[in-house]
């Protein structure tokens, strides 16, 4: 791959060069030698195929936390979210069971991969809220998820982006299943496709930044499934701050400071 600096900027194949953007910036790369089909059919290259097949397993579970927490991933999440869920799912997949390039993805059993994940490295929520607090808590079922925040002083437990006056607080739940590969489908198919990649989102109400809070900030998301997530189905929570500036007595959403991470997985 190399960087185009010509005044000139091309997108599409020529001549074998491949031209695309990406982040602002232009690039070129040859065309492949090796054929799809060749690819597909020679021995030598199983390897390759067992290497694709869970790799788009792991991008398949990616999308599907993606949709999970769809209502924050956008504002929340950073440009590489995407690709960053991804290798850490195919991280889950080098732990699973089963024959290389079907080996199962068990997200239940990998909580601990997951847990801590924030949506942009750039901003941690550890550097922008950092009051006392304990993680958000399952019901019986796993499908209505409560937050509850101490009242704490905004003064000393917040870093706020500049011109930021109000912040509210986020909770926000999904559910991701387990995968496995299935032979007839020749994909990766969830144990659970009722149960998954389905969320819910909590907004506290606007709170100003000046001094303490006033009382504890209690948020709950309901899925209202009406039955227990299955075992082989992760409950997810994640928390966050986002931030607003008053103007005029509307409140304006700031596109800095903003934070989210992944704090239970269960």
């Amino acid at each position: 791959m190399a960087k185009n600096n010509s005044f000139i900027r091309l997108e599409g194949t020529l001549d074998g060069l491949t031209f695309y953007q990406k982040d602002g910036s232009n690039f070129v790369k040859t065309k492949s030698g090796v054929s799809k089909s060749r690819i597909a059919n020679d021995p030598n290259f199983i390897r390759t195929r067992e290497n694709n097949q869970e790799f788009g397993g792991a991008a398949k579970v990616s999308k599907a936390f993606r949709q999970a927490f769809s209502e924050v991933a956008k504002l929340m999440g950073e440009t590489y979210l995407a690709s960053r869920l991804t290798a850490l799912m195919k991280r889950i997949v080098t732990n699973g069971i089963g024959n290389r390039g079907q080996r199962s993805i068990d997200i239940v059993g990998n909580s601990d991969l997951l847990e801590g994940f924030v949506f942009d490295r750039k901003t941690p929520l550890s550097a922008q809220f950092f009051p006392h607090y304990d993680a958000p808590s399952l019901n019986a079922n796993r499908d209505v998820t409560t937050w509850v925040i101490p009242d704490f002083d905004t003064d000393s437990f917040i870093k706020p982006p500049e011109g930021a006056t109000h912040f509210k607080l986020v909770l926000a739940t999904g559910l991701l299943s387990n995968y496995a590969w299935d032979r007839n489908l020749r994909s990766y198919e969830a144990d659970n496709e009722d149960e998954n990649a389905i969320g819910g989102t909590a907004y506290s109400a606007g709170i100003p930044l000046e001094g303490m809070v006033g009382s504890d900030t209690t948020l709950t998301v309901d899925l209202a499934l009406g039955i227990a997530v299955p075992a082989t189905t992760a409950a997810m929570a994640a928390i966050g701050i986002v931030f607003y500036q008053e103007v005029t007595g509307d409140l304006y959403e700031l596109a800095s400071g903003n934070a989210m991470e992944l704090v239970l997985v269960s």
